[in-house]
């Protein structure tokens, strides 16, 4: 008995505020309401904070990226004004191609950002030098008005070496010519990613590698901008157009050196939404259909990037319609981000957008770093707070505590409680009073807490013995079902193979007769057909009729195949006589390879072919085996119950050819081995160990009993004195190690027998 039930249903009964909560909770909502509203107040001050913070470093690196802007796309227009001067005042000489290429390269090396600088004649004659090849420091340029454009390597002082490349190149087809014609000014051009096919270098001896590993091998590309202008002579006509490329690679390696804060992000875009550089790690080119293409920034693989734009997109329908500087909030993963969209423009043409993201996430460190310390401010506040009213409950209801606690430590069985009487009348009585009760209930739970013990042993010695019990019951049980049901095959299978037997051997005596008179009887007929060669018509349309030179023939060959058909069948029965042999309670000198063989004739319809599995491989490699001491019986049983596990494991595995390989051999003269080794399913560890279990099984309900191995093992280990060991890798297959002493100890074998005559008769 216990007093657990109580205190539970007088705590559960107890619903009233106590006296400890009404002096203690006062404290802590003053101290908690005060603290709380200052750690509020602070917060809400830092994050203010940390907006103006994140709003001056975003202006500060947009203004950082117009700047650069500015200057950075200043070059190429400074550039081509500067050839057409050049061109104006007999400076360039365009009939002379390759000085002017040594002029282009002049200004290639001086200036590392230029992909391209050059000029095109209205007839389609080129000239130009830069860096459009991975690899190649600077190249020439030249395009002779046919269609064919050549690339050159160069020395050091610009001199040409070696033909690089050559190839087919129209520029007067191409849109950035027609467009700088159209304008008849100095333009921007579209941004373009340029291709150039496969090359063979040899002797100039560089690796042409793509510019990007997104893409495929052997595939030369750069992407840029290209700066543009028509130039004529003195009567205002064409005479051609000169173009500089700047690589926006350039662009994009200034964006990630741009430290916005740690996490944040710039990139540019323009109207239609491509990408013109980025400070993230993507490429802005990606390939499409063969063909190289800038990424929108709304297919982007940056996410960060794609968030975004979607946001712009949300919040002004199109990025046309953002003229002035915008600030915007977007959630990524979670996380708040400050966005600024700003345009950015020349007088030439260029119209683009410089976005600037960066995370809240960067700024709430300080943020953070306050809010702990207020958190830790109203934690000691609580928690001194809490001491003051503890301390003056505890001074205010100590002998009540007293009292209580005394009570709760009886609830829980600590039944030696007592409590010294207060100086109060009223609580000493109570003190007394309870005191009194603590013994009765002592001395009572004394006298019950013997009787459980005494008990409680009891149950404990009887559910032992019924454990026993029923463990060897269940033992006894499963050997009498096996030992049963084996003798009973044996007897049917030995009662079948006699009743075969008896009509097979009459019918395989006679056929030796019947072979006898039929060869006699066709003699006679040859003999007759020899005598009198010219039968009578009725004679000589039966002989047609039975067709007989074919029946003679084939009469004979019916006869050899019912001898060989009877012979088979006396095999068969030989090896049903030899199996049935499971009840034999004797130890007798056997040969093992004989008992293999009636198990695997008996098994032989298990190994052949059928519609969901091929036929089943029996490889036999048979040492020189002795005559063994063994129950012969027990000992097929052994085989059969493996041999047929191997056969169900092999089935199981559909998609491959079935082999089962036996291996025999002896050993010191004292043991024999048998091996049986499959391929089929195989086990997995824990599976082998609990292989020989009684009971255990891994086949579906109706199709093992789970006791074959168990018997099998008992067989082995107990009744020969042998061993019995698996051997499994899951997928590969299962190999059973049978080891038996081919002569019987005669102490063994005494006591296997009394413990047959014991089974049989009873103790």
């Amino acid at each position: 008995m216990s007093l657990k039930p109580v205190k539970q249903h007088y705590l559960q009964s107890t619903n009233r505020v106590t006296l400890r909560l009404i002096l203690i909770v006062p404290f802590v909502l003053q101290i908690f309401a005060a603290v709380g509203l200052v750690g509020y107040l602070s917060f809400k001050n830092g994050q203010k904070a940390v907006n103006d913070l994140a709003e001056q470093l975003i202006d500060k690196a947009s203004q950082q990226v117009d700047n650069r802007l500015d200057m950075y796309l200043a070059l190429p227009m400074q550039l081509t004004q500067m050839n057409v001067d050049a061109i104006a005042n007999k400076e360039l000489n365009l009939k002379d191609p390759i000085t002017s290429g040594h002029y282009f390269w002049r200004q290639a090396k001086a200036f590392k950002n230029l992909t391209y600088v050059g000029y095109t004649l209205t007839d389609g004659r080129e000239a130009g030098a830069g860096r459009w090849v991975k690899g190649v420091d600077l190249l020439l340029y030249e395009n002779l008005g046919k269609g064919k454009a050549s690339d050159y390597v160069v020395d050091d002082e610009g001199n040409r070496t070696k033909l690089l490349q050559s190839y087919d190149y129209n520029p007067l087809t191409e849109a950035w010519y027609k467009e700088t014609v159209t304008a008849g000014k100095l333009v921007w051009n579209k941004i373009k990613a340029v291709q150039i096919g496969n090359v063979a270098v040899t002797e100039a001896g560089k690796a042409l590698k793509q510019q990007d590993n997104a893409l495929d091998g052997g595939i030369e590309y750069y992407v840029a901008v290209s700066a543009a202008t028509p130039f004529y002579d003195k009567n205002r006509k064409l005479l051609g157009v000169t173009n500089i490329d700047l690589t926006l690679t350039t662009i994009s390696d200034f964006l990630r050196h741009l430290k916005v804060s740690p996490s944040g992000q710039v990139f540019i875009i323009e109207r239609d939404g491509k990408l013109v550089g980025s400070s993230g790690n993507y490429p802005i080119l990606h390939k499409m259909n063969d063909q190289l293409e800038r990424y929108s920034a709304l297919n982007n693989p940056d996410e960060l990037i794609r968030t975004v734009v979607q946001g712009l997109q949300k919040q002004f329908h199109t990025l046309q319609v953002i003229q002035n500087e915008q600030e915007f909030d977007i959630s990524f993963n979670g996380q708040r981000q400050f966005v600024q969209v700003k345009p950015w423009r020349d007088k030439y043409g260029l119209d683009w957008l410089v976005v600037v993201a960066v995370p809240e996430s960067d700024f709430m460190n300080q943020i953070n770093a306050n809010t702990h310390t207020t958190i830790l401010l109203c934690f000691g506040a609580l928690v001194i707070a809490t001491m003051l009213g503890i301390y003056t409950s505890q001074w205010i209801t100590q002998p009540i505590l007293r009292l209580s606690q005394a009570a709760e430590a009886i609830a829980d069985g600590q039944l030696n409680q007592s409590v010294t009487p207060s100086t109060v009348r009223e609580l000493g009585i109570l003190a007394r009073a309870f005191n009194y009760m603590a013994q009765q209930l002592q001395e009572s739970f004394t006298a019950l807490a013997q009787t459980n013990e005494h008990l409680e042993q009891r149950v404990e010695e009887r559910t032992a013995e019924l454990k026993n019990t029923l463990q060897e019951l269940q033992q006894t049980q499963a050997r009498m079902i096996q030992t049963e049901k084996m003798s009973s095959l044996g007897q049917m299978v030995a009662g079948v193979a006699h009743e075969i037997n008896n009509p097979v051997n009459f019918i395989h005596g006679n056929i030796n007769f019947v072979d006898e008179y039929t060869h006699s009887l066709l003699e006679l007929v040859q003999l007759y057909q020899n005598e009198y060669p010219h039968p009578t018509s009725a004679i000589e349309e039966k002989i047609a009729d039975v067709d007989l030179e074919f029946l003679s023939k084939d009469l004979l060959n019916l006869l050899s195949s019912m001898k060989v058909g009877t012979q088979r069948i006396q095999e068969i029965v030989k090896s049903l006589r030899n199996f049935s042999r499971l009840d034999e309670a004797e130890i007798k000198e056997v040969d093992v390879h004989e008992g293999i063989e009636s198990t695997l004739l008996i098994l032989q319809h298990r190994l052949r072919a059928t519609p969901d599995s091929s036929a089943i491989a029996i490889i036999r490699d048979y040492g020189n085996l002795p005559v063994v001491q063994c129950y012969p019986g027990q000992l097929n049983q052994v085989l059969m119950n493996i041999l047929a596990n191997a056969i169900d494991a092999i089935h199981e595995m559909k998609d491959r050819y079935g082999q089962i390989t036996i291996c025999t051999s002896a050993s010191d003269l004292r043991w024999i081995q048998i091996a049986i080794a499959d391929n089929g399913l195989g086990m997995t560890e824990n599976v082998r160990q609990r292989i020989f279990d009684p009971f255990f099984t891994t086949k579906p309900v109706g199709k093992g009993t789970g006791m074959g191995m168990s018997i099998s093992y008992q067989i082995i280990t107990q009744k020969h004195g042998g061993k019995l060991e698996c051997i499994s890798t899951p997928g590969e297959g299962t190999e059973f190690l049978i080891q038996i002493p081919i002569q019987q100890q005669v102490s063994c074998v005494e006591n296997r027998r009394g413990d047959a005559v014991k089974g049989r008769h009873g103790d």
